[in-house]
């Protein structure tokens, strides 16, 4: 396939184009185990499996409200029960979240945006009999909502134009409105069309809500005070100058942000400085700068936006391209692996979620703005994780002195189980970057490296023994 990778150097903005740059993604064998079909009038937005290990999808039905299926069998998923929206204040069902016993909803049609943004608590300790907790309406009769995450006490609503609602759900049963944070609109354009300016993907971490504002780019949001939420920092890419931009969803690991943009593919972001949010890569495969292409004629539309973590895999729902794989193991040079689905099949997916070994699509109807798509519901896929290459943290087996370190480093087996000196090792930073320390002595129980030349900071080193992989962290310090 053609695209082209972008990755921000010291010395500005590289830009390496490429034909055929794809890259295998080590056998993920993606298969379609299931469909679950709807219809028009109840379009499928996104789904969740349970994630406390229970055999049930959560899909967020829009007109449809809350759909619950048994999904032990995925080749034969079984509708066992659902909530209209008759018990949510009417309101449509648009994402569903999950923390622990509750789903929690984000309601309000948010494509014609003629509803009130909302959110409502479902409890689901029996998945087979979930019960409505408190449905909360936004005193605005416009916006819809595009998600919802829960964090502890506090659960944080996308509402569209109406910008981030903070609500308190310490009482399950007595959702109570906490405050409300609107980011300024006047940038990256000092004459917004302000319909455009929408809180619609966010994930939410230590004290901070990482928030895709549309065509308001990337903001994060300190929400350390509750009552009082301010804006610790912004990007967007200026690339996307004059053209339409959308800021659709995000993903995290370590200090790495993953950006769903749009027809503009993903961004790699920096966000170790919230005040200072830089650019890594730019993963850009429908060559969105170039040539003809636009947000009507694109091949692709990366909507949603999920993460393997373990092994360094994105997953992205691409429109009428269906979905891409993206293999992250170098955020510097981000590089498609896998797709399923293609633009010829007169189909294109809004959401993406993944769970173990399953990756759920749904499809939505449109009749051609920005793609055309003739079918709704959801796909169920399996596919073959790394689970042999994962690494597990496990202080009891391996120990590393000393930590921190600033010449030389030991790791050594601490079940005296195998012989570590054989294994293979890897060294990278927070970053996933990879670096080289030759090994000064190796013996059955444990092997040091020479760590002298590498930078100053935090690292983590893997070792697979041919039993097993485990990883362990380490801080490079100029302290000797």
């Amino acid at each position: 396939m053609n695209y082209s990778i972008r990755i921000l150097c010291a010395t500005g903005l590289l830009v390496i184009s490429s034909r055929s740059y794809s890259q295998d993604c080590g056998s993920l064998n993606i298969q379609l185990r299931s469909e679950i079909p709807s219809s028009c009038t109840e379009m499928t937005m996104t789904m969740r499996q349970d994630n406390i290990g229970r055999p049930y999808l959560y899909v967020a039905q829009k007109e449809g409200g809350l759909k619950i299926y048994d999904i032990s069998a995925p080749s034969s998923p079984q509708l066992v029960q659902g909530i209209p929206i008759t018990a949510l204040d009417s309101l449509h069902v648009m994402n569903v979240s999950q923390n622990g016993n509750y789903l929690y909803l984000a309601l309000g049609n948010s494509f014609s945006k003629s509803q009130n943004p909302g959110m409502a608590i479902i409890d689901i300790t029996d998945p087979v009999h979930p019960l409505v907790t408190d449905v909360y309406k936004y005193p605005v009769p416009s916006g819809g909502a595009g998600i919802v995450k829960a964090d502890g006490n506090y659960a944080y609503l996308g509402a569209m134009t109406n910008g981030l609602v903070i609500l308190d759900i310490s009482d399950k049963h007595k959702i109570k409105f906490v405050s409300k944070f609107l980011p300024d609109r006047n940038f990256p354009t000092a004459k917004p069309d302000t319909a455009k300016y929408n809180a619609r993907g966010m994930e939410v971490r230590d004290g901070f809500v990482y928030l895709c504002f549309d065509a308001g780019g990337f903001r994060i949001i300190d929400i350390s005070n509750k009552l009082e939420p301010h804006e610790a920092g912004r990007y967007s890419n200026p690339e996307m100058n004059g053209r339409p931009r959308a800021y659709n969803n995000v993903v995290l690991k370590d200090s790495l942000a993953f950006v769903a943009v749009d027809y503009f593919g993903m961004e790699i972001l920096n966000i170790s400085d919230p005040a200072n949010i830089r650019l890594l890569s730019w993963w850009n495969p429908w060559n969105c700068t170039g040539g003809l292409n636009n947000w009507f004629t694109s091949d692709g539309h990366a909507n949603e936006i999920d993460i393997n973590p373990q092994c360094n895999k994105i997953f992205l729902s691409t429109g009428k391209s269906d979905m891409y794989v993206v293999d992250v193991s170098n955020p510097l040079s981000p590089d498609s692996c896998e797709a399923y689905g293609g633009v010829a099949n007169n189909i294109g997916t809004w959401g993406i979620s993944t769970f173990r070994d399953n990756i759920y699509l749904s499809y939505i109807c449109t009749l051609g703005i920005p793609f055309a798509s003739n079918w709704t519901g959801v796909k169920i896929l399996t596919y073959s994780p790394c689970a042999a290459d994962i690494p597990v943290e496990k202080p009891e087996a391996v120990a590393l002195f000393p930590n921190p370190c600033s010449q030389r480093i030991t790791v050594v087996d601490k079940n005296i189980s195998s012989a570590i000196g054989s294994a293979h090792f890897e060294i990278e930073n927070l970053l996933g970057m990879r670096f080289q320390a030759p090994i000064l002595a190796a013996g059955p129980t444990s092997v040091a490296f020479d760590i002298s030349t590498l930078p100053e900071g935090n690292y983590r080193l893997r070792l697979n023994n041919g039993n097993g992989a485990w990883s362990a962290k380490f801080i490079k310090s100029s302290i000797k």
